[in-house]
């Protein structure tokens, strides 16, 4: 799974954070940086908590692992193997992350993605080493997003109309865990759900005409997000408006996420689209994503978001107009973006924007 070149680029953008900080070691705690930092390790046991069962306190020279008596066979033999990590291993019932920190590293400079007594924490500041994906988490991603696009196109083909919501979340859940994914976001509507909420968690309301299926999952800790549309007969005509009218949105964000971009400019573009389309006021009602990794969304773009997109950047954008959704995650790479988790023979609008055409999903009808 791991690449010895990234592990590699790893530990050289953890000692550049260490030198111009001052600092003698890093404290990786996340799932996500764990997941980084190892090329794909897992360190989760409960999808809810953001913190592992395992941290990563990385030196310069050296690295351990920091666990409990439970976890430290799994971890070591499973996700960290053959990299080169000690350990620092306490009895469960004893097991303080902070305590043992403090008896690893006494009296040292420690940073970290999270809040613990002893550390100095700077989740963002470290956040940042990960946006620019190497060579060796591109093609992970691309298999990911690969995997995703099938289990909805499989999830959207057997779903109909008598389903309940939580049956159409169990549909995308199992194609998504058969291939080895993790959904970590799950949200279905139906009908009128769709139109009256932004997050519609699954529910017992039968499907009639319409479902919405939404997911992130995770795969080698990248998450790739997309939501799918189905209607059961013909769209109704503000239905068809409203989506050719999203996708294109859509489009001009996918378009103008090119490296070296300011993130607020690609979310100008965005509105602008939204106003040449008729629905000024829908960006309103939802935020609009923005880049992804090992996270959801890193953070959520806005106008004023000053930062600029790095070679090989993932982002997920997702323009909602009220009824419909457009949403893949794509890579910014030097040829343009990529969108990875388009799904195979799932209908497709063409789009261009400017001189170039992307294809933006449809809302399949059955």
């Amino acid at each position: 799974m791991s690449d010895r070149i990234e592990l590699i680029e790893k530990q050289r953008r953890v000692n550049d954070y260490l030198d111009r900080g001052g600092y003698d070691a890093m404290l990786l705690a996340s799932v996500g940086n764990f997941a980084w930092f190892t090329g794909g390790g897992d360190s989760h046991v409960g999808l809810v908590s953001e913190t592992g069962v395992g941290a990563l306190l990385v030196y310069r020279d050296r690295k351990t692992l920091i666990t409990n008596n439970i976890e430290r066979a799994r971890l070591l033999e499973e996700e960290l193997d053959g990299q080169g990590f000690g350990d620092h291993v306490n009895f469960w019932v004893d097991h303080d992350l902070a305590s043992a920190v403090a008896e690893v590293a006494p009296r040292q400079r420690v940073v970290s993605d999270i809040g613990i007594s002893g550390v100095t924490p700077a989740p963002s500041e470290i956040a940042r080493l990960r946006f620019s994906l190497t060579p060796a988490e591109v093609e992970r991603y691309r298999s990911l997003g690969a995997d995703v696009g099938a289990a909805f196109a499989d999830a959207c083909a057997e779903v109909k109309p008598g389903m309940t919501e939580f049956d159409a979340a169990a549909l995308l859940s199992g194609h998504q865990l058969a291939r080895g994914i993790t959904p970590i976001v799950l949200l279905v509507a139906a009908d009128d759900r769709i139109p009256n909420y932004r997050h519609p968690i699954p529910t017992e309301r039968k499907i009639e005409r319409t479902v919405m299926l939404v997911a992130g999952g995770r795969r080698h800790g990248m998450i790739c997000s997309a939501t799918r549309m189905v209607s059961f007969g013909a769209l109704t005509e503000e239905l068809r408006q409203k989506h050719d009218a999203v996708v294109r949105v859509d489009a001009t964000f996918i378009a103008n996420t090119r490296t070296g971009t300011r993130v607020g400019d690609i979310f100008k573009a965005g509105l602008a689209a939204y106003e040449a389309h008729g629905f000024d006021d829908e960006w309103k009602l939802h935020h609009q994503g923005g880049p992804t990794g090992y996270v959801p969304r890193e953070y959520r773009a806005t106008i004023e978001t000053e930062s600029f997109v790095e070679p090989n950047q993932a982002f997920a954008w997702n323009p909602s107009i009220t009824g419909t959704k457009s949403e893949d995650t794509i890579i910014a790479t030097s040829d343009g973006p990529e969108i990875l988790s388009t799904s195979p023979g799932f209908p497709a609008v063409e789009v261009r924007v400017e001189d170039k055409r992307f294809s933006r999903a449809d809302i399949l009808v059955r």
